[in-house]
């Protein structure tokens, strides 16, 4: 079953890198206190990730928060160092945690899996984003099939 507003967000471990190396970080740490925005994409260093996904929550990253979010994090199903490579080239610097949902584990407790082995890639997630506040979904906005709309920075901050 799909996740949606009103539903507890799951109880997972992602991992996170910081300066000492790969941590666990724990849902309940990521989403379960505050205003959250997450975004997830279908794989780092991806055409559309990469050039319109992650690059747009950067740019806005400033007016998201203004509307009273205390983070942005951005999931996909890589490993974490590929996330914390991704991050770098992105210049994402402190304005968004850069989660690895490496065995999808997250991303299915969702209910939002993508299978990608037709392109070669894998078991995966779908594009999409969604707000949470203290630990309980408001909203969620899952992408069409090969589209960026909804997920998109810009969409989310419409609906802050």
């Amino acid at each position: 079953m799909t996740i949606k507003a009103g539903d507890k967000v799951p109880a997972t471990t992602l991992k996170v890198m910081t300066k000492d190396g790969p941590a666990n970080a724990t849902t309940e740490e990521l989403f379960g206190s505050g205003k959250v925005v997450m975004f997830s994409v279908p794989g780092a260093f991806t055409p559309t990730c990469s050039a319109r996904h992650l690059p747009g929550f950067v740019e806005q990253a400033g007016a998201i928060k203004a509307k009273g979010v205390d983070r942005i994090v951005c999931i996909a199903v890589n490993d974490v160092f590929v996330m914390d490579a991704w991050g770098k080239s992105a210049h994402v610097g402190d304005k968004i945690v850069m989660a690895a949902d490496g065995n999808g584990e997250f991303t299915d407790a969702l209910g939002l899996p993508l299978d990608a082995t037709g392109f070669g890639m894998g078991k995966r997630g779908q594009r999409f984003a969604m707000i949470t506040e203290n630990g309980v979904v408001k909203s969620v906005y899952v992408e069409a099939p090969g589209e960026f709309n909804v997920s998109s920075a810009e969409f989310v901050l419409g609906q802050l």
